[in-house]
């Protein structure tokens, strides 16, 4: 608890919506510690309902893919440098990068040569691609905060300061889903098979998956007539892109839009059709049996296959270390395979899937906002 009248100013920069949910967790387990704290940054909206103070709109970092951060490098450039201007001009008491590495990690790095101190929470990647980045971490960051066990032994290896604190998604999701529940809550015919559909929360993800989802919607529900197909939109402008699509269309089967309630139409859903991304953890947290595709432009492709050393892409297979889910990548995205695979899900017995779920649930339940709050509030007092 702070001891004097000053508040604690504490810089935060999301660029999705994985990294507000966190940075809200995060702030309210800081606010219990520091009430009269600052926040500001870049943030969504669920950080800003707490009262964070967002200079950009999260919507300019959510860019995935080598050449489309190319077609925005220039604003995004231009945003970083301003952030850094502000806050070496406002030094925040401690300044937090959530996920975004490419965009954070520089930030930091700048933050911290000027005698900021600095934390990276949800590690990048570096145990599966570009591996030397771990270097630019260690001079980035004072301490990353760790979702998964196994990325704090791998920051060990290099003695760089990191703390594993599981995941908020974890402790805030029932080990048990109320499957029932959440088809009444969104009307949906309990009797009756519900397929969750999640294209992406960015531009470019929807733009190259939803059309191979949708057209295999249409094909599996020649074997399942019956079938509910649902999408959960991330944000309005997701809904405008999707809407738009589907007016142009209008052959391919029916199914409901809902604005956000991801985690209701999932727990709703016998099955679940996403792309990679934090969604995958969220779905085995709602201990459901999935499909994961990921597409990228064919460039990018090109390059990220040089560059990849990890067998796996989504989270599920990355935390049981073995392939427990199917994975479909760049060309293998095709609306026949995908209808296969789901008419599979469908209609096996997916219980031993579920119980591994549950163990890994129980793993990441560890009250993930206090922990990073401590680990953070332990930096600003050190």
């Amino acid at each position: 608890m702070q001891v004097d009248s000053k508040p604690v100013r504490i810089g935060i920069v999301v660029g999705e919506v994985s990294g507000d949910i966190l940075g809200t967790g995060l702030i309210q387990s800081l606010k219990k510690r520091y009430p009269n704290a600052v926040f500001e940054g870049i943030g969504g909206p669920q950080m800003q309902a707490l009262g964070f103070n967002s200079l950009y709109d999260m919507e300019e970092l959510a860019v995935m893919g080598l050449f489309e951060v190319l077609a925005r490098l220039r604003r995004l450039l231009h945003i970083r440098k301003q952030l850094v201007e502000h806050f070496i001009a406002n030094p925040p008491d401690v300044f937090i990068g959530i996920d975004a590495p490419d965009f954070n990690l520089t930030l930091e790095k700048k933050l911290k040569q000027a005698d900021i101190k600095t934390v990276h929470y949800v590690s990048p990647s570096v145990w599966a691609w570009r591996q030397k980045r771990v270097f630019k971490v260690e001079q980035a960051t004072n301490l990353v905060l760790c979702l998964l066990p196994f990325e704090k032994q791998f920051y060990d290896k290099f003695s760089i300061p990191a703390e594993f604190v599981g995941h908020t998604l974890a402790d805030q999701m029932p080990i048990e889903p109320d499957t029932v529940g959440a088809r009444k809550k969104l009307n949906l015919d309990a009797g009756k098979p519900v397929l969750a559909v999640l294209p992406g929360s960015r531009n470019n993800e929807v733009k190259l998956l939803l059309e191979p989802f949708l057209q295999a919607c249409e094909l599996l529900a020649e074997s399942i007539p019956d079938l509910q197909v649902v999408i959960p939109v991330a944000n309005a402008k997701r809904h405008q892109q999707i809407e738009s699509w589907l007016t142009q269309h209008p052959q391919l089967y029916s199914l409901t839009l809902v604005d956000k309630q991801s985690r209701d139409v999932m727990t709703a859903s016998d099955v679940i059709l996403l792309a990679s991304g934090t969604a995958t953890l969220e779905a085995m947290l709602c201990k459901k049996p999935m499909l994961v595709a990921y597409k990228f432009t064919a460039l990018t492709a090109m390059i990220l296959r040089r560059m990849i050393k990890m067998a796996y892409f989504s989270l599920p297979n990355l935390l049981a270390g073995e392939k427990k889910v199917t994975e479909l990548l760049q060309e293998q995205v095709q609306p026949e395979v995908i209808a296969v695979e789901l008419k599979r899900l469908f209609s096996q017995d997916n219980s031993e899937l579920i119980n591994l779920f549950t163990e890994l649930h129980q793993q990441l339940n560890c009250d993930a906002d206090e922990r990073a709050a401590d680990a953070v509030q332990r930096l600003l007092e050190a």
